[in-house]
């Protein structure tokens, strides 16, 4: 049987594969189905994209499955580095020559990627650069945990892991709903990347049904909702995909998810020079949340291109002050990757207009 997301007749990715799949490909294969189990300790705990080096393994097996099946990472196209802060962004081609980008960010806490779910976005948010060009298409479970993996193989030889995933990079989580949940019960797996759910964030424009379908999962990550404006007028300009579903249809979703599964929530709003940073928006803003388990995070724009600034420091401190009288729990993101085009599609857009341009070294 094809695994899911996976058309038929095309070698299965492995990478894409859980624990009870993989022994059931194990047993496919003439093998215990704990070899299963230590396929998933290399290649989702151990980040190894060689077969030869699963020592593990029977060695005609692994000649086997070196013959038959990918499991070459994908190509770091470009990686940029900030000086100011360590943020690293990673440019990837998968194996359809498609791009898609993936962030790592060192906080107090340890690591962070910030994975893509989709090859651009339709979303068509007007201050983002993923959205130029519209989605290609939806990626597969194994393709984002090859963006998680691409991050791990930099830090595991210094004694580093990831501990934390955002779905914030290119693309609508929620509109690619299946894949992306089979992405993070891949991450949680014990013996793979063991990554706790309560440290996975989910950020979605506000796809009120798929909101409300996720409440029923049993998965307690952190939704991030990006709001971006004060009332549906506004976000209609600057979200324009989901006009369908209208500031008081998200505001019952997001309360259904906060009730079904005990977490509180995060509002994003991008904070956008002179469009929503005025302070009568912020006192709009309350308004709208009064009651929400959560809180505000207040995001200086990472300018794209797209011809808006990011509100000034002052705007956003006064924004800040009367979220705050109005009992409104409120941070202020602190900006990660501004010299290294962090926000979401600048890199890849960067890399699509330059294709003469060869790819950048690596430092050794």
């Amino acid at each position: 049987m094809a695994e899911e997301g996976q058309a038929a007749g095309e070698a299965p990715d492995l990478r894409g594969m859980n624990r009870a799949e993989l022994e059931a490909f194990a047993r496919g294969e003439g093998q215990p189905a704990y070899r299963g189990r230590q396929l998933l300790r290399w290649i989702q705990g151990r980040a190894v994209a060689d077969f030869d080096a699963m020592t593990d393994l029977p060695a005609a097996w692994r000649a086997s499955l070196k013959s038959r099946l990918p499991l070459a990472p994908a190509e770091v196209v470009r990686r940029q580095v900030d000086p100011e802060d360590g943020t690293v962004k990673l440019l990837l081609r998968l194996r359809d020559g498609e791009l898609v980008e993936t962030v790592r960010m060192r906080y107090r806490y340890g690591y962070s990627a910030c994975i893509s779910t989709q090859v651009g976005c339709n979303v068509g948010c007007r201050f983002c650069a993923s959205t130029l060009g519209g989605k290609r298409r939806d990626l597969t479970a194994g393709e984002m945990a090859e963006q998680a993996l691409a991050v791990q193989r930099e830090l595991l030889p210094h004694g580093e892991r990831l501990s934390r995933l955002v779905l914030m990079g290119m693309g609508e989580p929620l509109e690619n709903y299946a894949e992306t949940l089979r992405f993070l019960r891949l991450a949680h797996e014990p013996e793979g990347m063991a990554i706790s759910y309560r440290r996975m964030t989910l950020s979605t424009s506000g796809l009120a049904p798929a909101i409300e379908r996720l409440a029923e999962e049993g998965l307690p990550v952190t939704l991030a909702v990006s709001l971006h404006a004060p009332n549906d007028e506004l976000r209609r300009r600057l979200v324009p995909m989901d006009n369908r579903y209208p500031l008081a249809r998200l505001m019952e979703a997001a309360r259904t998810y906060a009730a079904r599964t005990g977490r509180r929530l995060t509002f994003e709003y991008v904070m956008i020079d002179r469009v929503n940073d005025e302070p009568e928006q912020a006192r709009e803003l309350a308004t709208l949340l009064r009651g929400l388990p959560g809180h505000v995070n207040l995001i200086p724009l990472n300018e794209s291109g797209r011809g808006l600034r990011s509100s000034p420091p002052g705007r956003i401190e006064a924004f800040r002050q009367v979220l705050e009288r109005s009992g409104v729990e409120v941070t202020v993101r602190r900006s990660l990757g501004r010299r290294i085009d962090a926000a979401c599609g600048q890199l890849r857009r960067r890399e699509a207009e330059a294709p003469e341009r060869s790819p950048a070294p690596l430092p050794g």
